[in-house]
């Protein structure tokens, strides 16, 4: 079995460690803290989100790894069993995991071209073990945001990547509208400030309608224990925790609305995933948002 190594720090320190075998792919990430970070994630603690692996003050600082097993081969629209193991700095197994928006892991699967996105459920199978099927809608690069929080400690989010085989799809032209219609529902996207610049708050405000009347929707449920879900990723290569904003929707919001307050880290273009719950049916709607620096 063949070994690479890469190792490179970026605001948070990540080891990424693949190995290949004839039956499966491995990949290795490990999340540690820094003072650049904490200071990000603080920034969103309440309704406005998290990055990765924030701690407190006073907390302890522990590190985690996470390894992801693929198929050695994957085809385009073809479910395939992937398996990721989260562990200690010291590589140990850890068993315990706490629920948080419902669940014990988020896995947010995007192409690295952010056309694809899919918000997984992994199943916990024990000893750090969980397992999910996922199916690649097309060749290319993929990155998953493993979002997990061992018992007693904060939040983590570990990047992991994929390859689907295949040509890569042609890029696709950005669409910029505001107003877009997902199957039977429009959403409208306003921005407060309408100027959006970088590490200031921002209100993200959905308007859900029902396609056929325009009127306000009226059979909004919870999802995930809340009234929205909200994954916002800068455009960059390679995809890094530091693009990654899961923020947390606000309560109170009138009929057939659901708001998110949140920070953008840095300047660039965003694509934003805002996900409710329909009756019971799971409405994705993207939106692409450009980011000012702040200085401008």
């Amino acid at each position: 079995m063949n070994r690479l190594a890469i190792a490179f720090t970026i605001a948070t320190t990540l080891l990424f460690v693949q190995s290949c075998s004839s039956s499966s792919n491995i990949q290795e990430t490990m999340a540690s803290s820094t003072t650049e970070h904490n200071e990000h994630a603080q920034a969103n603690v309440n309704h406005e989100g998290h990055g990765m692996d924030r701690a407190n003050d006073g907390e302890k600082k522990t590190a985690t790894k996470a390894k992801l097993t693929t198929p050695d081969k994957i085809a385009p629209n073809t479910s395939v069993e992937l398996a990721i193991e989260i562990r200690d700095s010291n590589g140990n197994a850890i068993a315990n995991f706490d629920t948080f928006q419902e669940e014990l892991m988020h896995l947010i699967m995007v192409s690295d071209d952010l056309q694809s996105f899919a918000h997984l459920h992994p199943v916990y199978k024990s000893n750090g073990r969980f397992e999910v099927e996922a199916r690649f809608p097309q060749p290319g690069s993929y990155t998953f945001f493993s979002d997990y929080k061992p018992t007693g400690q904060q939040e983590r989010v570990s990047v992991l990547k994929t390859r689907v085989s295949g040509d890569r799809p042609p890029a696709v032209k950005m669409d910029v509208n505001r107003t877009k219609t997902f199957a039977d529902t429009k959403v409208n996207l306003e921005l407060s400030p309408a100027t959006v610049k970088a590490g200031e708050e921002v209100t993200l405000m959905f308007d859900l309608q029902d396609a056929a009347n325009d009127r306000s929707i009226t059979d909004l449920q919870p999802y995930l224990g809340e009234k929205g879900h909200l994954v916002i990723l800068r455009q960059s290569s390679p995809l890094t925790s530091n693009d990654y904003v899961h923020a947390h929707a606000l309560k109170d919001t009138p009929s057939g609305q659901v708001h998110f307050a949140t920070r953008f880290p840095r300047s660039g273009k965003y694509k934003l995933w805002g996900q409710f719950n329909r009756n019971g049916k799971i409405v994705t709607a993207d939106f692409w948002v450009n980011v000012a620096d702040s200085s401008s």
